[in-house]
């Protein structure tokens, strides 16, 4: 095949025509063969047009005539729009009956000629014959592949085959209560598939500026270089703000199948475990929630990457219909990253640093202080944000050993508060024989409920019916309870009841 024009050629064969005839014979065959390699011509062809024993390869004229004019175009107009414009291969099916209905009808009279070449023609010389047509007709147009996606690589989630640590998976939370009308905070999460590392950014707005201006701030607080960004093909990260910042930063950019959510299950289940945990699903608005967002996760960041293990799965094996999954003992994000050997050994010995310098009581108790600001925002409130203390830890250590029977201790899950009923409703029939109960089993502690129970009666046989012994068992855990605290925490045990219900106050 020819890699030169029709016009060099003819060029060439004047130019080597008169060197070839005159040349020697190892002469005439190099020339030859530069000829040929130039040209794209058959061997003995090229031999003949030197020699002027074939035509050379100047181009003549051909009168050419068209074979489908002006006027099979305009007949042919009428009949696609009497079609509502439909396409060349349906209407190429359609102009035999169509032609036929209305030449019967006597809305249309086609010259035989015309008529024959309306026929005979293909799908694609119809579509030819009216792209005029159609491009000057307002309508909707065929949507493209933007041109960024298409520079984007898809990755599923059997695709990762244990990266090293700055592979992670990109996803946005909104918190849009239930509503997604006007604008609200969002959540950008990024999860570490190696290590499990969660990081949490809080964004007032969904921006494609402040999410690379969120990743530009990450790069240099992260534990592990940022190596990949998969996302999901939301608007937010499929555009050449993000694309052009992964270029710049030789980040490898990857996206999940569009409607393929498990693509990026390790995101959507800290999406979950962390965020939704931790802030609920509450409408956050404006500077002041997103303000609220950073700073609870400010503390939240080093409580679940130094301080909650999680499981991470090995693999998978298939059982008929069956799926056993394979999970290694859970771990904490750091401690994955401290046993990792792409991590160097100068970041292990700043991770081990921080983990001797953070106090997980401490952390603990500002996360619960952004909770509750945080809904008392989703309520409505007009609340400002709490200034930083230095807290006093000790109320909220011994608070920790009675919060369960408060039920729900997160302040952004509570449910609305029930009214506590505090009167009695029967006489309590230990009253006047706790004190010796009291004596009883501070001189004997491992003495069981039912042995003081008996004591009991055999004191005053007419005091106490069988019923009345699961409430003094009820009554002696409740006071071990007590004095096991007193123990930890060096508090002393104080018991009272409630219509035989035991409350514990420190």
């Amino acid at each position: 095949m020819a890699i030169i024009s029709r016009k060099a050629r003819v060029e060439l064969v004047l130019a080597v025509a008169d060197r070839y005839r005159t040349s020697t014979r190892s002469d005439k065959t190099r020339i030859l063969d530069e000829f040929v390699r130039l040209t794209g011509y058959h061997r003995k062809h090229a031999v003949r047009v030197l020699l002027g024993r074939a035509p050379d390869a100047q181009p003549k004229a051909v009168a050419c005539t068209r074979l489908y004019d002006e006027a099979v175009r305009q007949a042919l107009i009428p009949l696609w729009e009497a079609s509502d414009r439909i396409c060349g291969k349906r209407l190429r099916a359609l102009l035999p009956l169509l032609i036929d209905s209305l030449e019967r009808h006597g809305h249309l009279r086609l010259d035989q000629a015309v008529r024959t070449k309306l026929l005979r023609a293909s799908a694609s010389t119809l579509d030819r014959l009216l792209a005029p047509a159609r491009a000057a007709s307002p309508g909707k147009r065929r949507r493209k592949i933007p041109a960024v996606r298409s520079q984007i690589a898809v990755r599923t989630f059997g695709d990762w085959n244990d990266p090293l640590p700055g592979f992670m998976e990109v996803d946005l939370v909104s918190h849009c209560g239930g509503n997604a009308s006007g604008r609200f905070n969002h959540t950008l999460v990024l999860t570490d598939i190696a290590s499990a590392w969660t990081e949490c950014i809080a964004l007032a707005v969904r921006d494609s500026s402040l999410i690379v201006h969120a990743l530009e701030d990450l790069r240099v607080s992260l534990p592990f270089p940022l190596r990949g960004i998969d996302t999901d093909n939301g608007g937010e990260f499929i555009n050449d703000t993000l694309l052009q910042f992964s270029q710049r930063h030789g980040i490898e950019f990857t996206r999940s199948r569009p409607y393929k959510k498990n693509d990026q299950a390790w995101v959507e289940q800290k999406n979950g475990a962390v965020v939704r945990r931790i802030v609920g699903y509450g409408r956050l608005e404006g500077i002041a929630g997103a303000e609220s967002l950073a700073r609870l996760y400010s503390s939240s960041r080093f409580f679940v990457n130094f301080f909650q293990p999680s499981f991470k799965l090995i693999r998978k094996e298939r059982i008929g219909a069956r799926v056993r999954k394979h999970y290694a003992p859970p771990e904490t994000p750091c401690s994955r990253l401290l046993g990792h050997s792409a991590i160097r050994e100068t970041t292990k010995e700043k991770l081990r640093a921080v983990l001797a310098s953070l106090d997980p009581l401490r952390m603990l108790d500002e996360i619960r202080t952004m909770q509750r600001h945080i809904a008392g925002l989703a309520r409505g409130e007009k609340a400002h944000t709490p200034p930083h203390r230095n807290a006093d830890l000790d109320r909220f250590l011994a608070s920790l050993a009675t919060t369960w029977m408060q039920g729900e201790a997160r302040p952004t899950h509570k449910p609305k508060a029930r009214g506590v009923r505090w009167w009695r409703t029967r006489e309590d029939p230990f009253e006047d024989a706790w004190p010796k109960i009291l004596v009883w089993l501070e001189s004997e502690p491992d003495c069981t409920a039912r042995e003081l129970f008996e004591r009991l009666r055999a004191e005053r046989p007419s005091s106490f019916g069988e019923g009345q012994l699961r409430t003094l068992q009820r009554r002696v855990k409740a006071w071990r309870a007590a004095a096991a605290r007193k123990l930890v925490f060096s508090e002393e045990p104080s018991i009272g009841s409630d219509d035989g219900e035991v409350i514990m106050n420190t």
